[in-house]
């Protein structure tokens, strides 16, 4: 699988960009601020449909526009899909498969995989449980719209049942036909809750099994000499809310433990206003031997964590019959070298390798491929943009 041409409207810092890629490996270099990272957001946007870096969509407009759009032709052996986005700063986004307009923006989701390598993965380890929620929700979203279907189902009607607990204690105060009518409305919202919430862990449980074996080899290659590395799926319902390794996640059983958690908790969550319960308030613990690496891995042993991570996604989509996309950026510029070793080795046999450097000297040797230069353009009001330097080289071997 490969990005053969991206297209950029008013995203981000770039007013407009027009890529021709190949199966190859592209490096962009340009000093940091200067846009480089944008360009792979923009195609881990058309994988996940959301960005590494924020959490809404309204940065991701370039400042005095409505919109962004991307554009961007994927190959993937021999079969071609062109995929359009437009992201809005008010209003629903839109996206068009082929030229023809989706229902829902989640229906391109799986046309293009990538696995983006970034500064920010330290926070899959020393970060909040949302961080790590985040992960594999990713993972989960890039198997089709199907599977991120109950996770946006999921989180509005979480949306929609937290505001009603904001206002349900008064209304119970009061008594009467208040607090009847909020008592019946709760029993709904829980339904829906519980019902989506036991299909959404068991997508996560499910890929979290699969990708852990992947993870466990990845990072005893990176750290021979460490304690092995394991994954564990924790949830605010309990233990039992997780089956053992020896039985397939079920949603249904799962949607019946989270409506008694929910029932059991009603009380405490109206006197506190808020959803206590659910896959919004799970964690995933990276373990390291019999701890949690949250908390005492070294600066060493959590990168290793993070790197082995991404390296194991990697494998499961291959597992999975497709070679990703795989993107670096910046990141030879945090790793030691016999960690930017390992990656070098690791993603040689990729498809399509994007990487993002500051300067050329932070690539490694033995990275060929097309170089390209990303430079800025200051405006006379003052506002800046950047733009891909006419000077593109084309660089073998390195």
């Amino acid at each position: 699988m490969f990005v053969r041409e991206l297209h950029l409207r008013d995203y981000r810092s770039w007013p407009s960009a027009d890529l021709t890629l190949g199966p190859e490996p592209t490096i962009f270099t340009g000093r940091n601020g200067f846009g480089k990272t944008n360009l792979l957001e923009a195609l881990f946007y058309v994988a996940t449909l959301r960005s590494h870096r924020v959490s809404s969509d309204a940065p991701l407009v370039r400042s005095g526009a409505s919109s962004a759009s991307i554009g961007a032709t994927v190959e993937n052996s021999g079969r071609e899909l062109s995929v359009s986005l437009q992201i809005a700063t008010e209003g629903s986004n839109k996206a068009w498969l082929n030229g023809s307009p989706c229902r829902r923006p989640r229906e391109i989701l799986g046309v293009l995989r990538t696995v983006l390598f970034a500064p920010e993965d330290l926070l899959l380890i020393r970060g909040d449980p949302g961080d790590r929620r985040r992960f594999v929700d990713e993972l989960v979203a890039q198997r089709g719209p199907r599977w991120a279907a109950a996770r946006s189902d999921y989180d509005r009607v979480l949306r929609q049942r937290s505001a009603l607990l904001k206002t349900a204690g008064a209304s119970l105060r009061r008594g009467g036909s208040d607090a009847e009518s909020v008592v019946s409305t709760l029993d709904v919202w829980d339904g829906q809750l519980a019902d989506l919430g036991g299909q959404v862990t068991a997508a996560r449980v499910e890929v979290l099994r699969e990708l852990e074996p992947h993870f466990t080899q990845s990072y005893a290659s990176i750290a021979p000499h460490s304690r092995p590395a394991a994954l564990r799926y924790r949830s605010s319902a309990g233990p039992d809310m997780v089956p053992p390794p020896d039985v397939e996640p079920d949603a249904r059983a799962m949607a019946t433990q989270l409506l008694e958690r929910l029932s059991e908790t009603r009380t405490k969550e109206i006197e506190r206003g808020v959803s206590l319960v659910g896959p919004h308030r799970d964690d995933i613990d990276i373990v390291l031997g019999s701890e949690t690496a949250k908390g005492f891995a070294s600066h060493g042993e959590s990168w290793s964590l993070a790197l082995a991570l991404r390296l194991g996604s990697v494998e499961l989509v291959r597992a999975e019959g497709i070679e990703p996309v795989i993107m670096l950026d910046d990141v030879f510029a945090e790793l030691d070298a016999a960690r930017r070793r390992k990656l070098v080795e690791f993603t040689a046999g990729a498809e399509q390798l994007l990487i993002t450097a500051a300067v050329a000297e932070d690539i490694p040797d033995g990275i060929g491929g097309r170089r390209i230069g990303v430079d800025v353009v200051d405006e006379p009001d003052g506002t800046r943009h950047s733009e891909l330097m006419s000077d593109v080289t084309e660089s073998m071997d390195s």
